[in-house]
């Protein structure tokens, strides 16, 4: 029953498919008329109707394939059971091309099987010399109409399958967009984090230190304003770097203007910027530093600047910090401890904040974060990355 079901509504085709149609029911109509047997003046009426009834439905063919091969087929059968002449073999071909065309291969094949049983059996009963001959011709007319319609349908499929993996490329391409932008737009938030907070904690520092100082000590506190007036230029300086990135610029011109990432070799003015701000902050070496990726001194460097921001906040007052990196060579450690309070920094909302945002940076880099109090006194961070690797995931 499936085979008899429409392979489309009557509403939803375009004109130019029923004009198609029409027209070619009627070329169906046309070259089987003068076949009919007439007298010296007009053909049949009688056979001119079975004929129209016999092939009307092929302008629905494209609609019930199937329903109308039965049809144009049962009515050939009868008619030839009448008069051979108001059989039409045209029509009949035309409508095994469209089940072929229209519906899937075994309905075809059945369909096919079907046409060559009728017309090799109609060979035998009405030629009587010679059969094989036009059982050939026969047998090769609907052959060719079957394998056109295979084509067809397989050319069908065949861009049907490229229309939709074009369509899914276009939406993996869009995902994988979607993806990036959020990655970029997650890194753009540590590092927002990272230098807003320590900056800002510098410059909550010193004017603290400024207020304390400008009653006993008016040039003392002078010197500390300007310390915050140059923090708070790095600040907007390293916020316009990183909001750069977010916008497209008209021309190159501009991408001179922005400053390179930070690296290890900035650690020594980080540490004196942390120096200036009061916490005593001492910085070691041990081992020959080997070439260490660009993503991997960006990521030492926003842990030691994250790490000692959490002491600037938490560590209070007289606290000491040392940051220590120990290169070896697959693996570089780093170590900043503190012997102040020992409070942990509260984790702020969004993967890019505090201790989540060290482990998300170390992690991207095959390394680990450990941090937790010490003893007797302060907090300590150590991390671990790995250097044979490059560096990379």
């Amino acid at each position: 029953m499936r085979a008899l079901r429409p392979t489309g509504y009557p509403a939803a085709r375009i004109a130019a498919r029923w004009v198609s149609d029409v027209l070619l029911t009627l070329l169906a109509l046309v070259t089987t008329i003068p076949a009919l047997p007439h007298d010296s003046t007009r053909t049949h009426p009688a056979e001119v109707v079975v004929l129209i009834i016999s092939i009307a439905p092929l302008v629905v063919r494209r609609i019930w394939p199937v329903p109308v091969f039965g049809w144009i087929l049962l009515s050939a059968i009868a008619a030839g059971l009448w008069t051979s002449s108001a059989v039409d073999g045209l029509g009949l071909l035309i409508a095994i091309y469209t089940v072929a065309a229209m519906r899937p291969r075994r309905d075809a094949l059945v369909c096919a099987g079907l046409l060559e049983v009728v017309a090799v059996t109609a060979l035998l009963l009405h030629v009587h010399s010679k059969w094989w001959f036009d059982a050939i011709f026969v047998s090769g007319m609907i052959a060719a109409a079957l394998g056109l319609g295979l084509y067809v349908a397989a050319r069908r499929a065949y861009l049907a399958e490229l229309h939709d993996r074009a369509e899914r490329l276009e939406r993996e391409a869009d995902q994988q967009a979607a993806l990036a932008a959020a990655a970029e737009r997650a890194r753009i938030a540590r590092e927002m984090h990272d230098v807003v907070a320590h900056h800002l904690t510098v410059m909550t520092t010193l004017a603290e230190a400024a207020v304390a100082a400008s009653a006993s000590s008016p040039e003392k506190a002078t010197d500390v304003m300007r310390s915050v007036a140059a923090t708070g230029r790095r600040a907007l300086a390293d916020t316009r770097r990183l909001l750069g990135v977010l916008r497209e610029r008209a021309d190159q011109d501009s991408a001179g203007a922005l400053q390179p990432v930070p690296d290890l070799s900035q650690l020594d003015a980080l540490i004196e910027q942390v120096r200036s701000a009061g916490l005593d902050t001492a910085l070691e070496l041990h081992g020959q530093a080997p070439d260490v990726p660009a993503g991997v001194q960006l990521a030492v460097y926003r842990l030691v600047q994250e790490a000692l921001t959490n002491t600037l906040k938490h560590g209070g007052a007289g606290a000491r910090a040392c940051v220590r990196l120990s290169f070896a060579p697959s693996e570089l450690r780093v170590d900043v401890d503190d012997d102040g309070a020992g409070r942990a920094a509260p984790a702020a909302a969004g993967a890019g904040s505090g201790l989540p945002g060290m482990r998300e940076r170390i992690r991207a880099y095959g390394g680990d974060v450990q941090a937790g109090p010490r003893q007797p006194a302060g907090w300590a961070v150590s991390a671990r990355l790995p250097l044979d690797n490059g560096g990379t995931i």
